[in-house]
């Protein structure tokens, strides 16, 4: 392996990284060589099967459960990380959850949840991380995003709020950090093969399809291979950027 994308002197972080992409991309960083915590908030089933494809694959980590909308629990993950393995050199922020509806029938706590999740997590993830990643002088922070957050859909204003709050966030903390050798970039998937798209009729997938020009959903590995390229040295001059895997969906 090109030492460039080689990780296997790193440490990882990935939030929400049981099942869909968030799965996806720890296997990835894995099989550079990382070493990583995997987080999960209530699904320990998944989690542990995840630990199990990693140790299959002759790779390093261990799981911890953590709700990242929390302070304190945010504070135990980043402990766990540091103490199991002394440092923190990658950090995914892909945790999100929905909670859909048209906004006039939108209630608060579910703007509340979404946000508190989806963008609240992320800036305490990011936040707690950088001083280690400050101390070592290198550092890798990679935000999930969506197409989304940057065109909008109909029943899902807290969701594109956020996203959209998410890619602010990283072009904020991309210009505080540069110049300690912390690189901040967000992805921003369009329609990828999880089980939300599973879950969508035959006409809804159709009507979907006719948005993206390659003609077809992505799949995990997609933006996973695109986080380990952006968690390596390969791309040590990329920072504050939004890359889109879409498709084509989005062209701006």
């Amino acid at each position: 392996m090109d030492d460039k994308r080689n990780l296997s002197s790193k440490v990882a972080i990935v939030t929400g990284g049981s099942r869909g992409i968030g799965r996806a991309v720890v296997l990835k960083l894995a099989e550079r060589g990382a070493k990583v915590v995997v987080n999960y908030r209530s699904n320990a089933t998944a989690a542990a099967e995840v630990m199990a494809a990693i140790k299959a694959r002759d790779g390093e980590g261990l799981v911890q459960a953590t709700d990242i909308s929390q302070p304190q629990e945010v504070a135990k993950l980043v402990e766990t990380a540091l103490t199991s393995y002394g440092k923190i050199d990658i950090l995914v922020n892909n945790a999100g959850i929905t909670r859909d509806g048209l906004i006039l029938r939108l209630s608060e706590g579910d703007w509340d949840e979404v946000l508190a999740t989806n963008l609240k997590g992320a800036f305490l993830c990011t936040k707690a991380v950088l001083r280690p990643m400050i101390r070592q002088r290198w550092g890798r922070i990679v935000n999930i995003a969506s197409v989304v957050g940057i065109i909008g859909n109909a029943g899902q204003a807290n969701y594109a709020a956020a996203k959209a709050g998410l890619i602010g966030l990283t072009r904020a903390t991309a210009r505080e950090v540069a110049s300690r050798g912390i690189t901040v970039n967000a992805i921003a998937p369009g329609f990828i093969k999880t089980e939300m798209t599973q879950s969508l009729s035959e006409a809804q997938r159709q009507e979907l399809l006719k948005q993206i020009p390659f003609g077809y959903f992505g799949s995990p590995e997609d933006v996973a291979a695109t986080v380990a390229f952006l968690s390596s040295e390969e791309a040590a001059y990329i920072t504050g950027q939004v890359l889109n895997i879409d498709g084509g969906m989005v062209m701006a």
